[in-house]
Parts: structure tokens; C-alpha cells; sequence
């Protein structure tokens, strides 16, 4: 049995909370394989909106098997608050959800670490969520960080305190504060180190190896977007963990052998949110009317999206780079009140027609556009492609001649039920 993975090729913020739970029943398992709280995938059923950030998007059907892997980052006060989230709603967690040893943890000071590093860049911040992702990625990368088995040691508190300590002396560099706040930080952590003892620990690669040998079928869900990559996104403004496909082998031991469809997913346009290049972004009145009728801000932050274009030189990139086999294409619905539509084809740098997506963070980009006429009218009860308009049709048709990849999934709406698999 192969794997497949499910990623976002933009900026993040594509959906893939949505297309994960409406593919769910398709699969036995579903293994989140990166981030951390810094994500938030939005799902929306039975008129009711659910927003998950480190629990895996498959968690809301009781029968399937959910997985944190060990490239996930786990904050247990924030994994506390969704899990009492979920059993109010009926479910039981504890029964489908389990979490590999290797995770790390976030500790409090990681997020004020966040919090005093961002301040200290001043103009030059990144945009960070401040939930603790780069300096917990930064504590495992230089091999003293703290992870999940690590909470059931006799010698946990005294690890705890040796980190913290190292981390204090960092904080007082950048005259940060911390001695009103942490303490009840602290206190909150340590409680919720209780509620992630509920679950089972697991070795994610045996388990998802063994899975994969028992015919069992298993979907590898990711956080962010491919722009967002540590290694081949838009950097520094980037994420701190692998959010490609290649995130799946390093972040479940998932072998390359076992790897079956890619899916990636597309808004019909771009968001971003946080510092960076955003060659198609619109700062008119078109792009407020984008974030205001997609309701463009974040599900973590809650911070306003900018919103542009579709950007077909990026998304080529992310295709390549992670050798997706189908799109799901999301949001469609939002631009259905537009008269012309436009889809960068390639960028202009320094004068050059270039359809390379740039190393360069700082690079001068022109979009060159090319117009599409809008279908202007509304697509979101559709239940079939037949019914959708022919502008609309047409639009699907380009993105699928320019880069060679089927559309295999059609999102018109935020509830599970508003999907068209074509």
C-alpha cells in the first residue's frame, strides 16, 4: 500500500483543513507530518466552523486512526484546549488520536523567545505567529530540546529547568522581561502535561510502516504551503520546518518507496500572511474585496491576508518541487462577483521575462498578467462540474494546460458538503 500527501502550494491558508476531512473517509489513517500551533486548518460541517492546529484534520471521524508525528512541535496548553474542544462535542480523542515519542515540545519560554526575537528584528520581522515554532525547531536542530517521551522521564523537571535556564540567559540579551508572565505559564504547561499523558506514545515509523504492510491506506496531511519551506520557500520569510513533500519521509519515516498520490492544493487566488514577497498581491480595492468576501484572515493570528492573484510561475515551482499528481481547487466561490479575472504567467525582473520562481527574497518582481473573463455568478451550490459556469470551466482548464496537473477536486464553498470531485 502506498502513502499519499496532501500539501498546500501557496502561501499556506489553502484549505487543506476542508479537503483533508472530505477525503478522510477515503483512508484509514491520517498522520500530520510538520508545524506546530502555527497552523489553523478550518473545517466547517453542519453549519458549525472547527479550526485545528496541531491534532491531525481527520479527528472528527470517530472510526479513523489520527497520528502527530515526529516532526510535528506540540504546545500542550494549546493541544489541552482543542482536545476539551472536541469532547464537548461528543468525541472521544483519546480512542483515535496518537502521538509519536519524538515530537518536541514547546515550552513557555520558547514563546517568549519568539515574542523578544521578533521585537528585536524591528522592521525586519518576519511575521511570526509567536506561538514558539522557530526557537523549538532551533532547541531540536541543536540537539537539547525536549520531546513528548520526554515528559514520562523521573528526570523531566530537572531537563525542564536546565533548558529554561539557558533560555533566561537568552531573554536577558534581548532586555526582555519575563518574570511576571512566566511563572503562570509555567503553572498552565505543567497542567496540560497531564492531558497529553492520556494519550498513547508511539514510534510513528514503525507504526505507519506496519500500516502501510496491512494494507491499511494512509494520508500524510501538512501544515503551511510549499512557499513556506524551510529550504525552497520565499526565505527568511519562511516557516521552520519542511512543509514539501520530502516533509513526509523526515517527519513520520515515511520511506520515498512508499509515497502514492500527491495532492496538492491551490486557492483560485493567493493570500499571505506576515512579511515577505508577494509578487501578485493588490492593494486596491479588488484585493479588500478578495479578503473581505473570503473572509481572508487568520484562523491562528486572526491578522488580515494579503490577498492577490493566482501565480502561475510560483505554482509551477511548488508542483515541481513536490511532484504533486492532482490539485484540489479551492475558494473558487469568492470571486464570483468579478468582471475580469487576471493569473500571473510570468514575472518581469530587472527588465527580464523570467517563468523562474527567484532564490531572491528582495527581488524587484512585475507580475506579467494575463486577463481571464469572471464567471459572475454564484457556484457555490453547484454539485457537479456539468453545473458549473463555462468561464469558470475555462479558468480550471488554463491552470490545468500550463502546468500539466489534473484538477482532480473542486472546493465551492467552506462546508464539507460543497465539494466536487471531478
Amino acid at each position: 500500500m502506498k502513502c499519499d500527501i496532501l500539501l498546500g502550494l501557496q502561501w499556506g491558508d489553502e484549505g487543506k483543513g476542508k479537503v483533508v476531512d472530505v477525503m478522510t473517509p477515503r483512508y484509514d489513517v491520517i498522520a500530520r507530518f510538520q508545524g506546530g500551533p502555527n497552523a489553523g486548518h478550518s473545517l466547517e460541517f453542519n453549519g458549525i466552523k472547527h479550526v485545528l492546529h496541531i491534532i491531525p484534520s481527520g479527528i472528527f471521524h470517530k472510526d479513523k486512526t489520527n497520528i502527530i508525528g515526529n516532526g510535528v512541535v506540540i504546545d500542550p496548553c494549546i493541544f489541552e484546549e482543542e482536545i476539551n474542544a472536541l469532547v464537548k462535542m461528543g468525541l472521544d480523542p483519546v480512542s483515535n488520536l496518537l502521538i509519536s515519542k519524538k515530537a518536541h515540545l514547546i515550552l513557555p519560554t520558547h514563546r517568549l523567545l519568539d515574542a523578544a526575537q521578533e521585537a528585536k528584528k524591528g522592521k525586519n520581522k518576519i511575521g511570526s505567529t509567536l506561538k514558539g515554532i522557530g526557537p523549538t525547531y532551533t532547541d531540536k536542530t541543536a540537539r537539547h530540546g525536549l520531546r513528548v517521551i520526554d515528559i514520562l522521564s523521573p528526570d523531566f523537571t530537572s531537563r525542564y529547568n536546565a533548558l529554561v535556564s539557558n533560555h533566561k540567559d537568552m531573554l536577558k540579551m534581548y532586555e526582555f522581561d519575563y518574570t511576571e508572565v512566566l511563572p503562570k505559564m509555567e503553572l498552565n504547561f505543567f497542567e496540560a502535561l497531564n492531558c497529553l499523558k492520556k494519550f498513547r506514545f508511539i514510534d510513528n515509523e514503525y507504526e505507519v510502516s506496519e500500516y502501510l504492510d496491512n494494507r491499511k491506506s494512509v494520508l500524510a496531511e501538512c501544515a503551511q504551503g510549499t512557499l513556506l519551506d524551510l529550504e525552497f520557500g520565499s526565505y527568511p520569510f519562511v516557516t521552520s520546518s519542511n512543509t514539501i513533500a520530502a516533509g513526509a519521509f523526515t517527519g513520520l519515516g515515511l520511506a520515498p518507496s512508499k509515497v502514492g498520490k500527491v495532492i496538492g492544493i491551490v486557492k483560485a487566488y493567493c493570500t499571505r500572511v506576515g512579511s515577505g514577497p508577494f509578487p501578485t498581491e493588490l492593494f486596491d480595492a479588488t484585493g479588500e474585496q478578495l479578503r473581505t468576501q473570503g473572509n481572508e484572515f487568520g484562523a491562528t493570528t486572526g491578522r488580515p491576508r494579503r490577498c492577490g492573484w493566482l501565480d502561475l510561475v510560483a505554482l509551477k515551482y511548488a508542483i515541481m518541487v513536490n511532484g504533486v499528481t492532482e490539485i484540489a481547487l479551492t475558494k473558487a466561490d469568492v470571486m464570483s462577483n468579478f468582471e475580469t479575472i487576471n493569473i500571473c504567467t510570468a514575472y518581469k525582473i530587472n527588465g527580464e521575462i523570467t517563468t523562474r520562481f527567484p532564490s531572491e527574497s528582495d527581488a524587484e518582481i512585475e507580475p506579467v498578467l494575463t486577463p481571464f473573463k469572471g464567471w459572475q455568478q454564484d457556484i457555490s451550490q453547484a454539485k457537479t462540474y456539468d453545473e458549473l459556469p463555462p468561464e469558470f470551466k475555462m479558468y480550471i482548464q488554463y491552470i490545468e494546460k500550463e502546468t500539466g496537473t489534473k484538477v482532480s477536486i473542486v472546493s465551492v464553498g467552506p462546508d464539507r458538503e460543497a465539494t466536487i470531485f471531478r
